[in-house]
């Protein structure tokens, strides 16, 4: 059975739930907004179930959350990732140079008169998404192979240069563009952690689920009787981490709504400038559909768990770069779920009946 065909396989068992699953989101932001800001005790709760920087709750939800789409991978095909050299040199091209340098560029021009916020911003431009891109990659019918391999580069570069580039882009770079000089020290353990939990232990779950359920049932057979079973995982664990992530914050978009506004524009037209060039870029360069969709993701997303852990790590959990590395996932999750949407059209009106 080839991948496409296990994708349809699980595709065709999509209830009323998957099908409408935009709709539960934006509910489930709408409840934990509400949760929030009516019972702040609850809030604090969740709040106080923390290690570190890192809180229990989402972090368990984000696990659980990629788990699924971990384990749909072929880790046999990931080597094919590396085959077309072109496709390659354009993730990496979009992910460590033109997205960093279009988020810096926006929140100069956007925040150019609030540098706590702007270096809070330029933080989330430099984190490459390592995490949540392989939910919304699945939820665009992307290649699950494709999508994890070009994670798992991204993770390495990370570990190796999210602190070079931190200093380069808030000491250096900012500056050159008028904004005040930030100085950051971030060590690559600091990020490594955020690698090994939010990637690492998913990844290993869903590389051991799939190697034993293959080897006890067949590949036919895993897809047939595992797959559409812990699919049921991600949509769950996606509309509970989203309903914890606004509890905690609810309070926040209540009191500060227009800093929260003022943060959210240059990351809006961050998300929509990223996804609509990578995609049309990788189309150019011959991509189909399924690493088309994977590359423009993977390109747009960005890894606001380590954005979140790097700011309050150093400058304190209650900053202002803190609270505009906060406010990334708040604004995240709302753009990449309506360009998932767009992904679908770009399918139809690109690729046709070829995806």
């Amino acid at each position: 059975m080839t991948a496409q065909n296990e994708r349809k396989r699980v595709a065709a068992g999509l209830g009323l739930w998957d099908r409408l699953l935009t709709l539960w989101i934006f509910l489930a932001m709408g409840a934990g907004i509400v949760i929030g800001a009516v019972f702040p005790g609850m809030a604090d709760a969740l709040g106080a179930l923390s290690v570190g920087t890192t809180n229990l709750p989402i972090a368990v939800g984000l696990i659980l959350m990629m788990y699924s789409p971990l384990a749909k991978v072929r880790y046999s095909e990931m080597p094919k990732v590396f085959a077309n050299k072109r496709l390659l040199a354009l993730s990496l091209l979009l992910n460590w140079i033109a997205g960093p340098l279009l988020m810096l560029v926006l929140a100069v021009v956007f925040l150019g008169d609030l540098p706590e916020y702007l270096a809070g911003v330029v933080m989330i431009g430099l984190a490459r998404c390592i995490a949540m891109v392989l939910v919304w990659n699945e939820l665009a019918g992307g290649s699950s192979e494709y999508a994890a391999g070009l994670v798992a580069l991204n993770a390495v570069f990370q570990v190796l240069l999210y602190g070079p580039m931190a200093w380069l882009f808030l000491s250096v770079l900012a500056p050159a563009l008028g904004a005040q000089a930030v100085s950051v020290d971030v060590s690559p353990w600091q990020i490594a952690q955020s690698v090994l939990v939010y990637l690492g232990v998913p990844m290993a779950a869903g590389a051991l689920t799939r190697h034993l359920g293959v080897k006890a049932l067949g590949e036919d057979g895993y897809a047939r009787r595992v797959l559409p079973r812990i699919s049921k995982i991600t949509p769950a664990a996606l509309i509970f981490t989203i309903v914890v992530m606004f509890s905690l914050k609810g309070d926040m978009i209540a009191a500060l709504p227009y800093d929260v506004a003022r943060i959210a524009v240059p990351l809006v037209v961050y998300f929509c400038i990223m996804f609509f060039a990578s995609s049309w870029l990788a189309h150019r360069l011959g991509a189909d559909y399924p690493r088309m969709a994977a590359i423009a993701f993977t390109a747009t997303g960005n890894n606001f768990e380590l954005t979140i852990a790097v700011a309050a790590a150093t400058f304190g959990l209650a900053s202002s770069q803190a609270l505009a590395a906060v406010v990334g996932p708040l604004v995240e999750v709302p753009s990449l779920i309506l360009l998932v949407n767009a992904a679908l059209a770009f399918k139809r009106r690109w690729y046709g009946k070829r995806a």
